[in-house]
């Protein structure tokens, strides 16, 4: 294909997987990955686990070393930001002044924390978890916290709540929406989500937000102000609402956007000498009606995978399925598939155990599995989901159906 010059801008898990996959596919040529953190590239899902209540330091964050990337003749430019693209000259423009020409670029921009925008909001003791230097600031701010409050019920926020609950501190979430993840998960598993975090001392608040914050008189933050009145007593907050793609630089040089940057089934972008992948790309896919925004480590490694064999020659389009999975405390949820859009679950096992899993369906259709605690159920579900050897809803609580025979089949 002539590709001599690659340049990946986004030096997080798609970028570097892109990388490194280009390399085993037998690419020869230059790839420069750009990064605009200080820093190798590190991974995010410790941030907000393991890395907060000490088990992991900050150098086991680290995805590769600087040997590893010299040996594998990727060129790593750190804590410098891609401004522009030209893309008639195909040059890339760095804020250190620096322009690295193309003959294919890969967008791997990843995406940034939504923030709350209240009166208060930029006080001190009030905290994000989306960076390394985030939950290096956060962790700092743990060891002298007793109240904390996260705002937003989705992974992040949980995650935090169960550090939160392992240190000892007393943990409100406060939450929007009737639930938590209201979104992302079947109302059977988002019911023993709660009722794990609520045995252990965390009090959710449904259906409000934050409307302000006030300070102490030292300027720091003493207590939040919710949109029914309540007046909660804090020293530590963690916003978790959400994040939103960061298309700016593809939106700037002319490509496609809309809530994303917009790829086909190749995760080609609008013009054939740009890619893009991981959490900034809307991408068509077969197991969703619409073409849709995939946040997970998983998508992330796949789509930089599957971009190097299309560079290398390969036609197939993208079509691994999605899974994911968060850690809480006790609780492993893992999900394989997608389970937007499902009018039917049916219960594995008994949530009472602490270990079940919830399969969700559409009419006849399994769309996902949720597990909780059941590792073997998701590993089989994540070969049987989407083929024709999926279990029927009449099938899927007997316990004494072989779920790994379907996998192998499959």
């Amino acid at each position: 294909m002539g590709l001599d010059r690659i340049v990946i801008i986004g030096a997080g898990q798609a970028g570097l997987q892109a990388a490194v996959s280009l390399r085993e596919a037998g690419h020869d040529g230059s790839i420069v990955l750009v990064g605009d953190e200080p820093g190798l590239p590190y991974q995010r899902p410790p941030l907000s686990k393991a890395f907060l209540l000490g088990r992991i330091p900050a150098s086991g964050l680290d995805l590769r070393g600087s040997d590893f990337l010299a040996t594998q003749r990727i060129e790593f430019v750190e804590n410098d930001a891609a401004c522009s693209i030209d893309r008639a000259a195909q040059t890339v423009h760095l804020a250190s002044g620096r322009r690295l020409a193309y003959d294919h670029l890969v967008l791997a921009t990843g995406a940034r924390r939504r923030e709350l925008a209240v009166s208060g909001s930029d006080l001190p003791g009030i905290h994000y978890l989306r960076t390394r230097a985030d939950a290096e600031n956060l962790k700092q701010r743990l060891e002298g916290a007793r109240r904390a409050l996260v705002i937003g019920a989705g992974f992040i926020g949980l995650e935090f709540a169960a550090v939160a609950a392992d240190r000892g501190l007393s943990c409100t979430v406060v939450e929007a929406a009737p639930t938590l993840l209201a979104r992302a998960v079947s109302r059977t598993t988002a019911g023993h989500i709660r009722q794990t975090h609520e045995a252990r001392g965390t009090r959710f608040l449904f259906g409000r937000g934050v409307d302000r914050f006030e300070a102490t008189a030292d300027g720091r933050v003493a207590g939040a102000v919710t949109s029914t009145g309540e007046t909660l007593a804090v020293d530590l907050v963690v916003v978790g609402i959400g994040v939103i793609a960061n298309d700016g630089l593809a939106s700037a040089a002319g490509l496609v956007v809309d809530g994303g940057v917009t790829v086909d089934a190749r995760l080609r972008t609008s013009d054939p000498a740009i890619s893009a992948i991981g959490d900034c790309v809307v991408v068509p896919h077969p197991q969703a009606e619409r073409p849709l925004r995939i946040e997970s480590v998983q998508n992330a490694i796949d789509q930089g995978r599957h971009l190097a064999r299309i560079l290398t020659g390969g036609e197939e389009p993208y079509a691994a399925l999605p899974w994911f999975w968060s850690d809480q405390g006790a609780i492993k949820l893992q999900i394989a598939g997608l389970i937007g859009g499902h009018d039917r679950t049916v219960l594995r096992g008994d949530p009472a155990s602490g270990r079940f899993s919830v399969f969700c369906y559409r009419g006849e259709r399994l769309l996902g599995v949720e597990s909780i605690n059941r590792p073997a159920d998701h590993m089989a579900a994540r070969r049987f989901v989407g083929t024709p050897w999926a279990p029927a809803a009449e099938r899927a609580s007997d316990e004494k159906l072989d779920l790994k025979l379907l996998s192998v089949a499959a």
